[in-house]
């Protein structure tokens, strides 16, 4: 009977160990991503002429928002047709070099989690950023989880924190910023109704220039789980959901809203993204 109760307990006790294990790791994972490999191989594309070249790059090491990415991507070729860009898809780190990135004009990091450059790749795209070209972040672009203090200074000028667990997803108005570069806001309702998994930031963005924000306060922020506390904290009255900003001759733009496929339906999302792209190139 001991030896009944002995064996009982251990399987409970390394189960436990296990999803203990498992959970450790899914949270690690969120937070710093597990770089397999980076590619280095430089793709074969064949920019056509008098057309505006657009990176869509959708890697990810960490928390891979698939749903959302799968559902961008017709968007994408669609607005590429509107505007007459050629629109390069790929979620292979090779096009990050010198060579081929000057001959976008911008580059979306499209949900794109964890590290999923390497040093020369990072070196590569801040170069070109900082000499003239545009970064662009969806959603998940702006998690903590690509630990690259650059990237974080200069997309964000922020740190995430959190985003609420329950529930995970909320509606909330949407408001134009009534300073924003008309250039974003054009053809954009002064509000809209918007459903996201709505991350919250340490701090206001530094140095940005505010496009579109929510009322933090009619949120529930709260994003504690299992060890995780000190998370039910929000961004107050004004929580910016979009914004831009300068870096050095270049230019960056973030939104955090993006997380779901349906985001992609709709059409005040979509259409920020698309004016965001039409700025980046000016």
């Amino acid at each position: 009977m001991k030896k009944i109760f002995k064996v009982i307990l251990f399987s409970l006790l390394s189960l436990f160990l296990i999803f203990g294990a498992a959970i450790a790791i899914f949270f690690y994972k969120i937070s710093y991503g597990f770089p397999v490999s980076y590619e280095t191989e430089k793709p074969a594309i064949s920019f056509p002429q008098n057309q505006s070249a657009v990176l869509i790059f959708s890697k990810t090491t960490g928390f891979r928002h698939g749903e959302s990415i799968e559902a961008s991507l017709p968007v994408f070729t669609e607005m590429g047709k509107r505007n007459g860009w050629f629109i390069y898809q790929t979620e292979e780190g090779g096009v990050f070099n010198p060579e081929q990135l000057k001959q976008f004009k911008a580059v979306i990091f499209n949900n794109s989690t964890g590290r999923v450059l390497n040093d020369e790749q990072q070196q590569a795209l801040s170069q070109y950023v900082e000499a003239g070209g545009a970064l662009l972040g969806i959603h998940g672009a702006g998690d903590n989880s690509h630990n690259w203090n650059w990237y974080e200074q200069n997309l964000l000028g922020t740190r995430f924190s959190h985003h609420p667990i329950n529930p995970q997803f909320q509606k909330s108005d949407v408001h134009v910023e009534s300073s924003a570069d008309t250039a974003f806001t054009q053809g954009l309702p002064q509000s809209w109704v918007h459903e996201d998994e709505w991350y919250i930031f340490n701090s206001q963005p530094k140095g940005a220039q505010i496009i579109s924000y929510i009322n933090g306060d009619n949120i529930n922020p709260n994003g504690n789980i299992l060890w995780t506390k000190n998370k039910n904290f929000g961004m107050g009255p004004y929580h910016p959901v979009a914004w831009n900003r300068s870096v050095g001759k270049g230019k960056a733009f973030y939104t955090s809203m993006g997380h779901s496929n349906e985001v992609w339906q709709d059409t005040n999302f979509v259409h920020l993204v698309e004016n965001a792209l039409q700025w980046s190139m000016k």
